[in-house]
């Protein structure tokens, strides 16, 4: 299934100026190490792979000496593998589970750049976070890895003519054919249940059933809550649990805003902080910063206390907050509360994969704007709406303080632009 990470890795690859040891950031099951598989398999003579994570033989070895000459050939070693500069990827997976192999990125930069290295981590930001040893800040490229976003679904359907049309409708502003937007409607909901890790669509591709999705969703939160454990304290991983497991109540609310008493009778910012950085380090959670101006640049004016938490997967809040599926698919105009939150985190995912920092707007009273982008010297307000019905009393609010050069509102609707308002179908998100 095409990834467009991979355009990103083979760019990497070919950069001999600028190119240094690769860290590929990602979530737990979102594809990191099948991909640079993949890529060192179309890409490179040869792979020397090693999960620093279960070879403990390795991992030891990088408590030592870490020049990388010694590295090499004991990586040549354990792996069997001749290791050729620009001919052969090495592949260091788990990276976070050996501080010194993050260190000795930073010789290999310096002392031996000639040879091709990429690094992931399922905690790998939190591994970082937590670093001891001097992490390589300015000797590494760094890449994140989300899941699958809707153009790649769409692409791992088969729907490579679909993804033109709506591409250039969006450009155009002009409406995509009523067939096309009927089908690009149902394959979103269908993405909705199923989302974006690589596992729940091949679980749906094999079976061409919904029904088996959500017992791969459970695994992989499982697989989740016991990261919590195994990379956390006692006491802390009770605090991420609860703050992870409170984010679909925190999205049915009006008011989104994370609220510390959800998570636990008493919990407040100063309790719960780490337990935020975690989620947010681990990848599993999007934090969506309050910004108080509509001003460029954005990040300089954020609320730091005042933020919103979407899961990192939409189908994943899906299952979670276990909203029927029937309800997500249904045709008809559904006035289920929950839709808006489960469509807002969507966008919130697809903005995230395009590279979007993730900032909400919120005026004194009670006027709200769902995401602001700095698009240039822009900064353009995006509101969000599940059905066909769009008035917005906040986005007005929004235009006439700030007078941006137009706004975006995602709905139900077709394409179109009027009144300065860009219309944008929730399948073409991933256009923005």
């Amino acid at each position: 299934m095409r990834r467009k990470t991979m355009d990103k890795l083979l760019a990497w690859k070919n950069d001999d100026k600028s190119r240094m040891p690769l860290l590929l950031y990602g979530a737990r099951q979102v594809g990191k190490t099948y991909l640079l598989r993949e890529f060192g398999k179309r890409y490179y003579k040869d792979v020397a792979y090693v999960n620093l994570e279960t070879n403990t033989a390795v991992r030891s070895y990088f408590a030592e000496d870490i020049t990388p000459e010694r590295i090499i050939r004991y990586l040549e070693a354990s792996t069997g593998v001749k290791i050729v500069p620009g001919e052969t990827l090495i592949i260091l997976d788990e990276i976070q589970s050996a501080e010194r192999a993050l260190t000795s990125l930073k010789y290999f930069r310096e002392e031996a750049p000639k040879y091709h290295i990429a690094c992931a981590g399922s905690l790998l930001g939190v591994g970082i976070s937590r670093a001891q040893h001097s992490f390589p800040v300015g000797n590494v490229n760094s890449m994140t890895l989300y899941p699958f976003d809707f153009e790649e679904f769409l692409w791992a359907n088969g729907k490579h003519f679909l993804c033109e049309q709506i591409r250039k409708s969006f450009a155009g502003n002009e409406a995509l054919p009523y067939a096309l937007h009927l089908e690009a409607m149902d394959l979103y909901k269908l993405y909705l249940i199923i989302g974006g890790m690589p596992k729940s669509i091949l679980e749906y591709f094999k079976t061409n059933s919904l029904l088996s999705v959500p017992d791969i969703q459970g695994n992989i939160i499982n697989d989740y809550i016991a990261d919590m454990a195994k990379y956390s304290t006692n006491a802390e991983s009770i605090k991420i649990r609860a703050a992870y497991n409170s984010i679909p109540v925190q999205l049915a609310k009006d008011n989104k805003k994370f609220q510390y008493k959800l998570a636990q009778k008493g919990a407040t910012a100063t309790i719960f902080g780490s337990a935020i950085d975690w989620l947010d380090f681990s990848g599993v959670v999007l934090k969506c910063q309050k910004t108080e101006q509509a001003f460029m640049p954005i990040s300089v004016y954020s609320d730091l206390s005042s933020f919103k938490l979407y899961m990192g997967d939409v189908g994943l809040l899906t299952m979670k907050s276990g909203i029927s599926q029937q309800t997500i698919l249904s045709n008809a105009e559904v006035d289920n509360l929950f839709l808006g939150a489960v469509t807002e985190n969507y966008v919130a995912t697809q903005f995230a994969a395009n590279g979007y920092p993730l900032y909400y707007w919120a005026s004194e009273n009670t006027a709200e704007v769902d995401f602001v982008l700095q698009k240039g010297n822009d900064i353009i307000p995006v509101e969000v709406k599940t059905g066909i019905r769009t008035r917005s009393k906040s986005l007005g609010v929004f235009v006439k303080k700030y007078k941006p050069a137009y706004s975006i509102r995602i709905s139900a609707k077709n394409f179109g632009f009027e009144n300065d308002i860009k219309a944008v179908p929730v399948y073409a998100v991933f256009c923005i």
